[in-house]
């Protein structure tokens, strides 16, 4: 078959190998949210007349097997992308049926549906995934909470913490994560269809209808807008994943440090180490190291998203390339998220060496305030403890250590307030994700109304 835009036999083998690139590839993932888009657009054209209901009952049995059996569409080069090969699909099974369907829309805005729908649910996870690593390390924080070691700044040794306040900022940046794919989640909620090529179409397409019945809260109501904001879909998400990268690259510094022999506070379990092709004793901390040579890929491609994107209005095929990067980050992530929740289980805590790195010099803060609780004024405190601190020659280990003990404090992570956090996020990602779901199997049913 032809291509949908081709009205000539003759087109350049290389030309086309150049400009398809791994469409057929990266769409296959689209395949069941080409399903939806297709149905909700059959169901608006059964509304005003363009199919009849024999004719959507059709199409909504056919699609419908495309939605169970993804796998058994196969996109081809020829077809170039999931929107034809779902279209050709339809027409090899109901002839002029199926040809009825791109009536009043574009692969424009059915790239855009797909994208939409598909990164909502990608997303969900996502959130979901982050919310389960941060209970695994305020599970791990919990555990140890006491458990005393240096705080670092310009990592040199500055002040007294514990390893429950230190797990507790990595499980709090989890959940600063979770806010970050809402937002992700948010810009992504927003319905295309009908925009057509970014001019709409002259049918009295109902997309508030359309939208609702995909489950998105909003219509993208300029359509040349629609157009120019797939860059800035794109760039927008990765944004939300790199700020959650970054985090996980924090927390792989710190496990790097703290698991090396200098250190030696942790320990990681041999399952999540390798060795050394020359060296026997060797246990390396390659999936730490991972975690964070991958968190520094997420800027990369935001910047190249953002340069792909800098063009005037309306479509270009420049956009086409975004695609395979925004993929590509969404997998990392995932990975990222899933060794970000296993790793507090295979860490070993190292008490001796936690509790001889704690010194007495590290108190010079604490004496210098508890001079300004006596009345002394603190820049005065200050000096007269910095005088007696550099006389210190070799410090002492501490075993106990008066710690602030407001919420979010190293003497009080504040647990409950965590844990209230958590549960708000997970709650806000489990009924977004069953109300999308509902909404997606409602539009497989037979029952379903074009009214």
């Amino acid at each position: 078959m032809k291509k949908l835009w081709q009205t000539s036999s003759s087109l350049d083998a290389a030309v086309e190998a150049y400009t398809v690139g791994e469409d057929p590839a990266l769409d296959r993932r689209l395949i069941r949210y080409e399903a939806y888009g297709s149905l909700a657009h059959a169901s608006e054209l059964a509304r005003i007349g363009v199919l009849t209901k024999s004719e959507l009952k059709s199409l909504r049995k056919e699609l419908s097997k495309i939605h169970a059996s993804p796998t058994s569409l196969k996109i081809t080069r020829e077809q170039e992308d999931v929107h034809t090969a779902v279209e050709q699909r339809l027409t090899r099974a109901l002839g002029g049926i199926g040809a009825k369907i791109h009536a009043g829309r574009s692969r424009n805005d059915q790239v855009q549906v797909d994208l939409r729908l598909f990164l909502k649910d990608k997303l969900l996870e996502l959130h979901a995934a982050a919310g389960a690593a941060a209970a695994a390390w305020q599970g791990f924080g919990a555990r140890h909470q006491g458990r005393l070691i240096p705080g670092y700044s310009h990592l040199q040794r500055a002040m007294p913490t514990t390893l429950g306040h230190w797990a507790a900022s990595h499980a709090e940046a989890l959940l600063d994560g979770q806010r970050a794919l809402r937002f992700a989640y948010e810009e992504a909620d927003a319905c295309p269809l009908g925009s057509a090529a970014g001019y709409g179409a002259t049918l009295p397409l109902d997309r508030a209808r359309v939208a609702k019945l995909l489950g998105f809260s909003r219509v993208q109501r300029n359509t040349l807008r629609v157009q120019t904001s797939r860059p800035r879909l794109e760039a927008a998400v990765l944004a939300s994943l790199a700020l959650v990268a970054r985090d996980l690259g924090v927390l792989a510094w710190d496990l790097s440090l703290y698991t090396c022999a200098e250190f030696g506070f942790l320990s990681l379990d041999g399952a999540f180490t390798t060795g050394s092709s020359l060296m026997p004793q060797k246990k390396n901390p390659d999936i730490v190291e991972l975690t964070r040579a991958r968190a520094a890929l997420f800027p990369g491609w935001l910047s190249q998203v953002l340069a792909i994107g800098a063009l005037p209005s309306g479509y270009h095929r420049d956009y086409q390339l975004t695609k395979g990067i925004l993929f590509t980050a969404l997998d990392e992530l995932s990975r990222m998220l899933d060794m970000a929740g296993c790793l507090p289980n295979a860490l070993t805590v190292n008490q001796t060496r936690c509790a001889a790195a704690v010194t007495e010099d590290m108190l010079a803060t604490h004496k210098a305030l508890s001079l300004v609780r006596q009345g002394l004024p603190f820049r005065d405190a200050y000096r007269k403890v910095a005088e007696s601190a550099r006389l210190l020659q070799e410090p002492k280990p501490i075993k106990n250590v008066e710690l602030p003990n407001y919420s979010g404090a190293p003497g009080n992570p504040d647990w409950p307030a965590l844990s209230k956090d958590r549960a708000r996020e997970n709650a806000w990602g489990a009924a977004q994700r069953r109300a999308l779901h509902r909404v997606w199997a409602r539009l497989l049913k037979k029952s379903f109304s074009v009214i």
